[in-house]
């Protein structure tokens, strides 16, 4: 077993959750990470190794619990250990409430919520055997603000903070960590598909006076990874140019 300790990131392919390996590379983690596409994954992983790091890369489907638990026991068989897991992988399927449908109300569900929970519940008992662990799940500030047009992601993500409290109430004696980290309006390739107007009328909102770059939350999750941040659980972190105070 290496003495280098284990992440798992999951949809880790691009944006917020590629940037989340990358700080964790450099920083000197091993990594497993996961996306639902071959290539994109495997070019992630491409990326990592030139780092230094050792990448067991999978193409998981999130919302299917057997292959999120399969995926979990294939890190621990591989590495020997798992230290860290950011439960990443996340999805918008935007509409008014009005006119949303049950599918699209269901699929962003079973991609931000559900597989939270399942990835979480497949990590406890190696991280319990270890008597060590961090879990860290990226939810949004809409989940405080609210916004028209995401009912479901809202929903789904104001889930993730009630459960990040209430597995951290469950798991603290064990010594692990459970925390959420809030992100506001990030630059990524959703954001940028934004019109200039309309970036502009987003930063008026945000204090900073800019969008956020996914190495801001990276920065965040690599220190509730640290020792550093042994003593914080239960929280949800905003990180959001002060758009939610």
């Amino acid at each position: 077993m290496s003495d280098k300790k284990v992440a798992i990131v999951t949809g880790a392919s691009r944006g917020i959750g590629f940037a989340i390996a990358e700080a964790f590379a450099k920083a000197g983690y091993n990594l497993a990470i996961c996306a639902t596409r071959e290539a994109t994954v495997n070019a992630s992983a491409d990326k990592l190794k030139a780092l230094g790091a050792e990448v067991l890369a999978m193409v998981v489907n999130v919302t299917d619990g057997d292959a999120v638990k399969t995926m979990v026991q294939d890190t621990v068989k591989h590495f020997g250990r798992l230290d860290v897991l950011v439960n990443n992988a996340g999805i918008t399927k935007d509409g008014l409430a009005m006119r949303m449908k049950a599918d699209d109300w269901q699929a962003v569900i079973d991609t931000n919520l559900t597989s939270v929970f399942h990835a979480s519940q497949a990590v406890l008992r190696p991280m319990m055997k270890a008597k060590v662990g961090r879990i860290i799940n990226i939810s949004s500030v809409v989940a405080s603000l609210g916004n028209a047009g995401q009912l479901n992601y809202c929903a789904s993500k104001g889930g993730v903070d009630a459960m990040t409290r209430s597995m951290a109430h469950e798991v603290g004696s064990r010594g692990i960590t459970v925390n959420a980290i809030a992100p506001g309006f990030i630059a990524t390739d959703m954001t940028d598909d934004m019109t200039d107007d309309a970036k502009k009328s987003l930063t008026t909102r945000i204090p900073l006076g800019r969008l956020g770059a996914p190495k801001d939350i990276a920065a965040m999750a690599l220190f509730l990874a640290s020792d550093d941040a042994a003593y914080i659980t239960g929280q949800v972190i905003h990180v959001n140019g002060g758009m939610y105070m």
